[in-house]
């Protein structure tokens, strides 16, 4: 038997311009990131009541279901607040907890002036099925959507 070898494809980038100050938009993605998550994207067995991604290096990226269970997608590998978060992920291209999956989710909030910030993000893929994770968080239902979504939220802050 042979070990799956691992595909390394191109990340996926992604931007976008929100009305909103640097400082708002970090705290709007992080400390609110259930409150513009979309419930319908989760991964555990409850339904999901929140996502939560914890503030400070070695935290937790996770979510919790409406039952109190927790499915903890991965770590907080650099919190650099207003400026920069970067996020293991541990799913597969099944959206399921996998330890051979070695992603990360780098999302940097660059001030373009004191109310408007770009958010640039970029998802490095490093699995057996990368190209199955890819296209799925490369498609409009990925980042793209998700990015939409918590630019309302931003803006509406």
């Amino acid at each position: 038997m042979t070990a799956l070898s691992r595909i390394t494809p191109a990340p996926v980038r992604k931007s976008i311009v929100v009305k909103a100050p640097q400082a708002r938009a970090f705290e709007v993605f992080t400390a609110r990131f259930g409150a513009w998550w979309p419930k319908s994207h989760h991964i555990g067995t409850a339904q999901m009541a929140d996502g939560i991604i914890e503030p400070r290096t070695g935290g937790r990226w996770y979510e919790k279901g409406i039952d109190g269970s927790e499915c903890e997608w991965g770590k907080v590998l650099a919190w650099e607040p207003p400026s920069r978060v970067l996020l293991s992920w541990h799913l597969n291209g099944q959206f399921k907890i996998d330890a051979s999956v070695d992603s990360e989710v780098e999302v940097r909030f660059v001030a373009e002036d004191a109310n408007t910030t770009r958010i640039e993000l970029e998802h490095r893929i490093s699995a057996p099925d990368a190209e199955i994770i890819r296209a799925a968080v490369d498609s409009p239902g990925g980042w793209s959507g998700l990015l939409g979504m918590y630019a309302e939220a931003a803006q509406a802050a």
